[in-house]
């Protein structure tokens, strides 16, 4: 039988019942599953219950913190970390499992792009076309950065590319992606008020606006229809709230 480095699949979920089953069914090839639980009230666990006994409960802080905190305990040096809303298809399944026959041996990473879905339909223009993720990696030289939002891996080593993508289902509900964006909006401010000046029209106007413009028209957007028009209004929608929310930390108000 022919030998490959074994992988250890990491899920973090909180409250993913609608996405653990399919989830957990795609990463089925890997050795281990792991999933990282942030104390979920739904049926996740009960669920997750019936494709791994290896499952680890943490209170989630932010995103970075909750990874770098699970990579560790995986049993395999490889990791694919999979987040509740991504599917690995078939093909990447199959090209993940050559890489570990035989790993470059100075290649301790992989970018993995990613096929966006938004209200329902496939997203190809918006900005979000060229969509990628380190999550193919080796636990002893990778960690992600300490960052609150939009956090990536810091790669000791050569980080390659594949070729197969994962499939990301981004959108639940609107009210859902509007809570997220909020929730970013917010750990964005913390993270941006001292390195942000003084706050003018520039930040509450011409910039929202070029973040629409940007989406829309330079990258696209307009043409994905109307899912590709909500993504720039709500791009837009984003870095208008960063601002204020600045505004408001500085005024010691929420």
């Amino acid at each position: 039988m022919e030998k490959k480095e074994k992988l250890t699949a990491i899920i973090p979920v909180k409250n993913e019942a609608h996405n653990i089953r399919d989830v957990l069914e795609s990463v089925s090839f890997a050795d281990e599953i792991m999933v990282v639980d942030s104390y979920s009230t739904d049926d996740t666990l009960k669920i997750a219950k019936e494709y791994t006994s290896f499952i680890l409960q943490r209170d989630f802080n932010y995103a970075a913190s909750q990874k770098n905190w699970a990579i560790p305990q995986a049993t395999h040096e490889w990791i694919l970390l999979v987040d509740a809303d991504e599917r690995v298809t078939p093909n990447l399944k199959e090209e993940v499992i050559n890489i570990l026959k035989n790993p470059p041996q100075k290649t301790v990473a992989f970018w993995i792009g990613r096929v966006n879905y938004f209200m329902g339909q496939q997203i190809k223009h918006s900005g979000w076309q060229n969509d990628k993720v380190i999550r193919l990696f080796k636990k002893s030289k990778c960690k992600y950065q300490d960052k609150l939002v939009h956090e990536e891996i810091i790669a000791d080593g050569e980080v390659g590319f594949l070729k197969n993508k994962f499939i990301h289902y981004t959108y639940r509900s609107i009210d859902k992606h509007v809570e997220k964006l909020n929730k970013y909006a917010a750990w964005q401010a913390e993270e941006k008020s001292a390195k942000t000046g003084k706050l003018t029209p520039y930040h509450f106007v011409i910039k929202p606006f070029w973040r629409f413009f940007k989406h829309f028209v330079v990258q696209g957007g307009f043409r994905d229809g109307l899912p590709g028009f909500v993504i720039s209004f709500l791009r837009a929608y984003s870095m208008l709230i960063r601002y204020i929310k600045i505004w408001l930390f500085r005024k010691g108000l929420k």
